[in-house]
């Protein structure tokens, strides 16, 4: 079945600010939503894979392998909990990919050709990288049409969002043309402290329709979840943040395919 599916990439340099968490509970809602999705864990913290069950002695063949040539793409990919959403798990052995890839020819262009065979089967692939502006992240922002930004209300988030900014265009201009700011959304809001609110207004006012109405909240049965192997839509559907990612889940369906 040919598909006009999309692959979004989330990406962030600062770390701990729900990356991981979004695509996971995002890929879960647009599954639950009757979408074909698969995750694509290429971080090699693994924490994509275990937050959707998939333990590091059972994540071979992984990513490392697909881009390595070691591995077919149908012998990478698993099925998860969660009907409709696939994943691609990631190891340890990817951070050596890193390395590796430093001496390639096209070296940004790796998980772009090796997810060539699937595009067509799903309505979207997201991929998590690693929380900085390396070899992998370049590959996986290569490999994407769009990019999804998770931002925490904090201080420092909008010096971040400028210098990432400054990459997406680099990036669009020499690697990746059609790549476009697919949304930024934010995380772990405290609607208690004025620089939350704050970071929010500012970053709505400059960015307007590029940001989703949806704003996650900080929530303990949100982090709870993956330690279970679970997104939070069968952890705890009826929580705070399982409520907002099934929302934000929505915002993501209304904007296509």
């Amino acid at each position: 079945m040919n598909r006009m599916g999309i692959t979004f990439v989330f990406v962030n340099q600062k770390g701990g600010v729900g990356k991981t968490t979004s695509a996971i509970n995002i890929g879960a809602y647009l599954a639950e939503a009757g979408k074909q999705v698969l995750l694509v864990d290429f971080d090699s913290q693994a924490n994509l894979s275990s937050g959707v069950g998939v333990s590091e002695k059972d994540a071979k063949p992984g990513v490392y392998e697909l881009i390595s040539g070691l591995a077919p793409i149908e012998e990478a990919i698993r099925p998860t909990q969660v009907a409709g959403l696939q994943v691609i798990p990631a190891d340890k052995d990817l951070s050596g990919a890193a390395v590796e890839l430093i001496e390639q020819e096209k070296r940004d262009y790796f998980l772009l050709n090796a997810l060539a065979p699937v595009k067509e089967r799903f309505d979207y692939i997201l991929i998590d990288c690693p929380p900085s502006l390396g070899v992998l992240t370049l590959n996986g922002i290569t490999a994407a049409d769009s990019i999804l930004i998770p931002m925490q209300c904090e201080y420092f988030a909008m010096e971040g969002l400028t210098h990432l900014l400054e990459t997406f265009k680099r990036v669009q201009l020499s690697l990746n043309p059609k790549l476009s700011i697919g949304g930024i959304f934010f995380t772990m809001y405290d609607p208690r402290t004025r620089l939350a609110q704050q970071v929010v207004k500012e970053v709505s006012a400059y960015f307007e329709s590029k940001v989703f109405a949806t704003i996650i909240p900080r929530n303990v049965r949100l982090s709870e979840a993956p330690s279970h192997g679970l997104p939070v839509s069968k952890y705890d559907p009826n929580c705070a943040g399982a409520r907002a990612y099934k929302s934000l889940a929505q915002e993501v369906l209304s904007r296509g395919p």
